[in-house]
């Protein structure tokens, strides 16, 4: 007889329906239809060990299967739960009375056990959507997909519970989850403090801008300066995450299969520090079985480039275009994907290959030709792109033995938090802006217009410095948020001249010996 079974294929980090069409007749092969891949396609071993490992027998009559729509690939093995319940139905083995009204996703082992798999929030989203009243999947994955409100979702352990709860042989418990008490149980909660760093009052400033405004920021000084324990520190005093930015951040993460077993919403904003090896297709995405990249995996929290002129010429070009569009197209033969991509970068540098120079104690042993090839592995439109280039300088002795605490992150993070509800008033008509690094310059026009004395101030600068349209563009919005952060309804000069202060690479002088 012919079943139709019900699963999703995930495609960039949203789903679609995938119908599985069985059918028994009379012969002794096995087809299966539909663009499956080599995975999909091996599935047939591990079902027939599984059925009858657990008491159930395969058909031994011709089996013909369709994955519908028959033009979009389907990839892995989470489509060996329901090709197994299928060819159980359609062999009468299984009652189709319920089989409409689920959607079943899970991997098989051999001896029936069920395995996790990937993308599981946005197959329940997709199963939510299309109306179905309950989802089937791995144990593994039932927090991940349960925080979707009107949907049945149960974890299984065994394909037999899956076999008997079909036949209504038992009943099987739907997980609940509060999604609302889950998603603020940690959501305040840092292991790191800005109360730890000793000093460098003027670099936990920059941060405190950079963190109210969205803006993007690189560290230069020397090694041991502060530099990589002041960036970890960064999601400590950004805003928290609303519940849409958890939910579409948890979506990319279980697509990439990076969720932690029984984790449910992530309620923190990402940070990712990927080695300076990284290949452009880890950092952007991409492959021939396309995954979000490291970019992606940051979204809407931190992707941190330590020692960027270490990293490869091409990888660091490629972030280009996703830092100014914020979103990544990969683009195939025959369909596209768009990943989110809108991180808040974080990079830190040497300010040459011994990294001593401009110390104030050690000497550097750098000649001035090396010194400017170190610096030009970083092209000047990447350098646009970055908001605020701030020179970190060691610590001294006298601030390093200071007992004292100083300000913590929940200090700083009420300032930002403050900053960031006057920007989410003004962009409120916006759609797609929330903080002043994605403003336009139409909205620079309107809301960040200096008055007299700063827009002077911002000539000269523009002029000593030969800055570029977009750095321009660029000092304006780190001086909005400088205006934010003080509560002040224009833009005055003070604020012009600390935003070109965060401009430190664009000096003439910078580099010279």
């Amino acid at each position: 007889m012919l079943v139709k079974v019900f699963g999703a294929a995930v495609q960039g980090i949203d789903a679609l329906v995938v119908t599985i069409e069985v059918n028994c007749s009379q012969g002794i092969r096995f087809f299966m239809v539909g663009l499956p891949d080599a995975a999909v396609k091996e599935s047939h071993e591990r079902i027939v060990s599984a059925v009858e490992h657990n008491g159930y027998r395969f058909p031994r009559k011709q089996v013909i299967v369709n994955m519908s729509p028959a033009d979009i690939r389907k990839e892995g093995a989470a489509y060996d739960l329901p090709l197994a319940v299928g060819i159980l139905a359609s062999d009468e083995k299984i009652e189709t009375g319920k089989l409409s009204e689920y959607m079943l996703m899970g991997e098989l082992s051999l001896d029936g056990s069920i395995l996790p798999i990937k993308g599981a929030l946005p197959i329940a989203i997709k199963a939510r959507e299309e109306g179905f009243k309950g989802l089937i999947i791995p144990k593994a994955n039932v927090r991940e997909a349960a925080v979707v409100n009107h949907l049945d979702v149960y974890g299984v352990e065994n394909i037999t519970e899956v076999i008997r709860f079909l036949n209504g042989e038992i009943e099987l418990e739907p997980t609940v989850i509060d999604t609302r008490a889950e998603f603020f149980k940690e959501y305040t909660h840092f292991d790191l403090d800005f109360s730890d760093v000793k000093g460098q009052e003027s670099v936990k400033r920059a941060f405190e801008v950079a963190a109210a405004g969205g803006h993007n920021i690189i560290l230069i000084g020397p090694p041991g300066a502060g530099k990589s324990m002041m960036a970890k520190r960064l999601p400590s005093i950004l805003p928290p995450l609303t519940l849409q930015e958890a939910l579409e951040t948890t979506k990319i993460h279980s697509v990439a299969g990076r969720m932690e077993r029984g984790s449910s919403l992530l309620s923190q904003r990402p940070f990712r520090a990927p080695h300076h090896t990284i290949s452009p297709v880890a950092l952007v995405g991409g492959g021939a079985f396309p995954q979000p990249g490291e970019i992606s995996l940051a979204h809407n929290g931190v992707l941190f480039l330590d020692e960027l002129p270490e990293f490869s010429r091409q990888v660091l070009e490629v972030m280009r275009q996703p830092l100014e569009d914020r979103k990544i197209t990969i683009a195939r033969a025959k369909y596209s994907i768009e990943y989110p991509a809108g991180v808040m970068l974080v990079a830190s540098m040497n300010p040459c290959p011994c990294g001593y120079y401009n110390h104030p104690e050690k000497e550097c042993i750098c000649s001035p030709g090396t010194i400017q090839r170190y610096l030009g592995k970083i092209s000047g439109p990447l350098l646009d792109r970055i908001d605020m280039q701030v020179e970190i300088v060691p610590v001294p002795f006298e601030k390093i033995s200071d007992t004292r605490p100083s300000e913590s992150s929940e200090s700083i993070r009420r300032q930002v938090i403050a900053a960031r509800e006057i920007q989410a008033a003004r962009f409120a008509d916006y759609p797609g802006i929330h903080c002043n690094a994605q403003m336009t310059t139409r909205l620079l026009n309107q809301f960040a217009v200096p008055d007299e004395a700063g827009l002077k101030r911002l000539k000269d600068a523009m002029n000593r410095f030969h800055l570029s349209a977009r750095a321009y563009d660029r000092i304006l919005k780190v001086a909005r948020t400088i205006a934010d952060l003080e509560g002040s309804e224009g833009v005055q000069v003070q604020h012009i001249n600390e935003a070109v202060n965060y401009r430190n690479l664009d000096r003439e002088n910078w580099g010279d010996r």
